[in-house]
């Protein structure tokens, strides 16, 4: 997906199986968060950037959703040991990386295999796509300054 194009409203399940949708935060923009694993270390790193600057985000506008293909058990276990104040998809059919268009080949160690491509997608209250913040810009130890600087 691109600037401009619409989420559908329905992004999925948090880890207690409840309905995540972007009309469940109005007047907010939502950063849509994908990674690629929990309990990694960069995506360890990116949470903590986002639980730690949680509350200049909401004050900014934002509400912080993230999404990964894990089970809801492991988001349940990543959201506590790090105590991450936002929900997460389990993403496990791929529907919405495929939707959003961030799965795709990686290469690690010399071997390609498919995962997740980490991107953010920020959005405007309705849903559209108002910037997107691709692999090569993330910075996992900051990405929630990146959000705030937009």
């Amino acid at each position: 997906m691109n600037t401009g194009d619409k989420m559908p409203d329905l992004l999925g399940l948090d880890a207690e199986g409840r309905e995540v949708r972007i009309s469940d935060y109005p007047g907010k923009k939502i950063a849509l968060y994908f990674y690629p694993k929990d309990s990694t270390p960069g995506c360890t790193a990116q949470a903590c950037s986002l639980r730690d600057n949680y509350q200049a985000l909401l004050d900014a506008g934002y509400q912080v959703i993230g999404c990964s293909i894990d089970s809801p058990a492991a988001h349940r276990r990543f959201a506590e040991k790090n105590a991450l104040p936002f929900p997460l998809i389990s993403d496990a059919d791929h529907h919405l990386v495929e939707l959003a268009g961030v799965w795709g080949e990686k290469t690690m160690a010399g071997r390609k295999y498919f995962g997740t491509l980490r991107t953010t997608f920020i959005l405007a209250p309705d849903g559209t796509i108002e910037q997107v913040i691709l692999p090569k810009q993330i910075k996992t130890k900051i990405h929630a300054e990146q959000i705030l600087a937009l």
